[in-house]
């Protein structure tokens, strides 16, 4: 297996570089020949080398390093351990950024590679393997070699760009805040402030397809915790107490009906679900109270709104129907991703030049991305790049710990990275 994905990765990698001549004009594409085999090397250093959020010590000691080597401008420091370099054109004109994240997850790799991780690590108290397990290794590969191609036409470019390397995309640490926020509350977009920005991450997808889609393209995600708070009783004479069992079985059916029957399931699709349940120690004693924590996620901001309202309404009302009351908490996790369909528009072109038929309209995703705070900022535009080898016995999806990246998309990346930012500042 070994010896058959390497070969996969080498042959993958010359043959994705002369597939895509045509996406870039020929002294741009030059130079992305030219960066290529240090691309690749970076992202196997940094695959073999992964970090968890909030600890990307390496990583972004090893990425403000060269971007200094560029000559850009940079700060490090934000958000604990996140990047910025900003490279100023010879030309006035307007400012785009571009978004790798950098965090791994707490994941042991089962994938035969000579650069497969075999790091561990602390995490919430507990020793875990670390992987890049949702391809975030690539993601900084392919910035830096974007980085590498635009440093060597600075005098040329008509603006700015910003190289925005973020940690803890995952989620920070227990106890610590982190991530794009974080970035934004310590000023990344204050001084210059983008007129744009692009991200892309990785996807089991066929190598050579772009996936993409207007507004909603990933949900929110949001945390609720609801405790029923009945009265213990003996199991035998339930009516000498308040069962808060039975009544969040209650909750859990009426929760499901707020997406199915309360919501226009015309308008975007919402998901409300409940992950666990725990109450009670022993089968013949009704427990005083009763906890459930689930998922809420869809893809508009005002449904969001709404659905939080409902869950605190049906789980209050059920409960107090039975005497009981209902403790309902929402944490508020990561925006709905949502591309600007002005700016998405623009930029179809760039993308189809880029991959031809492999631009594809993207389905809505139910995993969140946290991109979308940088995307309510200013106009985003965040899409998928097929990584997925062509044996379909390798292809696993984000955050297995078989998840296999294949090589051949890293030129993709670099070529659509470099044509949206050179696109955009030259208003094509």
């Amino acid at each position: 297996m070994r010896k058959t994905l390497l070969s996969i990765l080498l042959v993958g990698f010359a043959s994705a570089s002369q597939a895509q001549q045509a996406a870039l004009p020929t002294n741009v594409q030059s130079i992305v020949d030219r960066v290529m085999p240090q691309v690749v090397e970076w992202r196997r250093d940094f695959h073999q080398h992964p970090e968890l959020g909030n600890r990307e010590f390496r990583t972004s000691g090893i990425v403000a390093e060269y971007l200094q080597y560029l000559g850009m401008e940079v700060r490090t420091e934000i958000a604990h351990t996140g990047v910025i370099g900003i490279l100023r054109g010879g030309r006035p004109g307007p400012v785009v950024a571009l978004r790798a994240d950098m965090d791994a997850l707490p994941v042991v790799e089962q994938v035969q590679l000579p650069f497969a991780s075999i790091e561990r690590t602390l995490y919430n108290g507990q020793d875990v393997g670390v992987m890049h397990a949702c391809g975030h290794d690539n993601h900084v590969a392919i910035l830096m070699g974007v980085a590498s191609v635009m440093a060597q036409m600075q005098s040329e470019l008509p603006g700015t760009v910003m190289f925005i390397f973020q940690p803890a995309e995952e989620g920070a640490p227990e106890g610590e805040e982190g991530g794009a926020d974080l970035m934004l509350k310590d000023g990344a977009f204050a001084d210059p402030r983008p007129d744009a920005v692009f991200g892309l991450h990785v996807s089991p997808i066929p190598v050579g397809a772009i996936a993409v889609r207007k507004q909603g393209m990933m949900a929110s995600s949001d945390e609720f915790k609801i405790t029923v708070h009945g009265q213990q009783t003996h199991g035998a004479q339930p009516w000498a107490g308040i069962d808060p069992i039975v009544v969040a079985a209650q909750i859990v059916l009426g929760l499901q009906t707020i997406p199915s029957r309360q919501l226009d399931v015309t308008l975007t699709p919402s998901i409300v679900t409940v992950g666990a349940i725990n109450g009670g120690v022993r089968n013949n004693i009704i427990p005083e109270s009763v906890e459930m924590i689930g998922t809420i996620r869809t893809f508009d901001a005002d449904t969001r709104d709404e659905i939080h309202e409902r869950v605190r309404r049906t789980a209050t009302q059920i409960a107090a129907s039975a005497g009981a009351t209902a403790d309902v908490s929402i944490d508020i996790g990561y925006p709905v991703t949502a591309n600007d369909s002005e700016l998405t528009d623009k930029m179809i072109p760039t993308l189809r030049r880029v991959v031809g038929p492999g631009l594809v309209e993207s389905p809505r995703v139910t995993g969140a991305e946290d991109f979308s705070y940088f995307a309510e900022e200013v106009p985003g535009m965040f899409f998928f790049l097929g990584v997925a080898p062509d044996n379909p016995e390798l292809v696993f999806p984000n955050h297995s710990p078989s998840f296999f990246a294949d090589e051949r998309a890293l030129p993709i990346g670099v070529q659509t990275m470099t044509a949206l930012a050179l696109d955009f500042l030259n208003g094509n």
